[in-house]
């Protein structure tokens, strides 16, 4: 599908202090010409505006990581295999409406359907060796069904250095840009509009149609890259840890309000954001209760046990109607919760708040790539 007209993006709302880690550079990218392969610095990337041929002006702005784009090649889709085994895996994750989902290996990168399950396509980036060396991808993120991911190495051989977020476009088998920080890369989360890279200690959202930051958030120790976001157009909840122990905090960027729930006295080690953004599941290091919360209001909605004994959560998630909530853990099982919560009064009956006005007057997502968003075929 192809996005409306782009229109200029207003000015940043939320001013980023002096202490970013690194300096964003923005141009016009020029004809791609094969070249030798050579080192770059950290402080003189550039970004690719449209990656189509041509001239352009370079500008600049001092945001919190390099931006850069640079050809590069991919092999084509081998032939259907059996799934990685599990000590070529190093990363799973759904795309946003959960139709699919992308695995990282140490040899690259592979797409599945969910229903009916399929291998798509893959990408073996060990046999390309356009990269750091290897072929470790760490974070694959998905962007719904269309041919533009976010890629960080990982593994004992990454193929991009792990500090580095790479988009990537299927379509011309490349990078087209890459975002730059000086810590590893924990978890990425895309919007049509946003992009969401998550540190350590830090997350960074940045505007999706010209990478630009628009806000920076501290949080406590994150080593599992923990963070959610909404996806309903307009308005934007972005879930992620507070800065105390069992805390979460809640950015409403539709409304401009920042919400902390203190949902547990333990480190919280789990939790997931409904589509909507309305309802937010927690559970902590202890394992044996998941806490359901009204998003826009903090207050406790329901309870729920898993177990007595302690257990690791591995995954939460709800379904499409809110009717349930399934919790997965290192006991070897999955436990399907029924969720006795009126949906429609979960933010006391107000209506959904006004789309973002920062979001509504942005350039369309992906404006960049100029018309080159296109739909994986299925």
């Amino acid at each position: 599908m192809e996005p409306p007209a782009s229109s200029p993006a207003p000015p940043n709302p939320n001013p980023v202090p002096d202490d970013r880690p690194l300096q964003q550079q923005v141009e016009e990218a020029r004809a791609p010409e094969p070249e030798p392969e050579r080192e770059t610095s950290p402080t003189s990337l550039t970004t690719s505006i449209d990656p189509t041929p041509s001239g352009g002006e370079e500008s600049e702005s001092d945001d919190s990581s390099s931006v850069s784009s640079a050809p590069s090649s991919a092999s084509a889709p081998a032939a259907a295999a059996p799934f990685p085994t599990a000590k070529d895996l190093l990363h799973i994750s759904f795309n946003q409406d959960y139709g699919c989902f992308a695995a990282g290996t140490k040899s690259g990168f592979r797409i599945y359907n969910c229903d009916p399950f399929r291998e798509i396509f893959r990408r073996d980036l060990a046999a390309d060796g356009g990269g750091a060396g290897g072929g470790g991808i760490g974070v694959v993120e998905m962007l719904f069904r269309c041919n533009i991911l976010a890629l960080v190495g990982g593994g004992d051989n990454p193929h991009y250095p792990p500090n580095k977020v790479m988009i990537w476009d299927d379509h011309q088998s490349r990078c087209i840009g890459e975002l730059s920080f000086r810590s590893p890369v924990r978890g990425v989360r895309l919007r049509r509009d946003r992009i969401i890279v998550v540190l350590e200690n830090k997350i960074f959202v940045y505007n999706f149609a010209d990478l630009k930051l628009v806000h920076q958030i501290e949080t406590a120790p994150n080593p599992k890259g923990l963070c959610a976001v909404s996806q309903q157009p307009g308005s934007i909840v972005l879930v992620c840890p507070g800065a105390q122990k069992g805390q979460v905090r809640v950015e409403h960027y539709g409304a401009r309000k920042t919400k902390f729930i203190n949902a547990h006295t333990s480190r919280v080690s789990c939790f997931a954001l409904s589509q909507d953004g309305r309802l937010i599941a927690t559970a902590s290091t202890k394992g044996t209760l998941v806490r359901i919360y009204n998003a826009a209001e903090g207050n406790l909605l329901q309870e729920v046990r898993r177990g007595a004994d302690r257990a690791e959560i591995y995954s939460l998630a709800f379904s499409n109607n809110l009717q349930y909530l399934a919790v997965s853990s290192d006991k070897g099982t999955i436990h399907v919760f029924n969720l006795k919560i009126n949906v429609g009064s979960t933010a006391n009956d107000k209506p959904i708040p006004a789309p973002d006005p920062e979001v509504s007057h942005i350039s369309p997502p992906l404006s960049f790539i100029k018309g080159k968003f296109l739909i994986y075929p299925f």
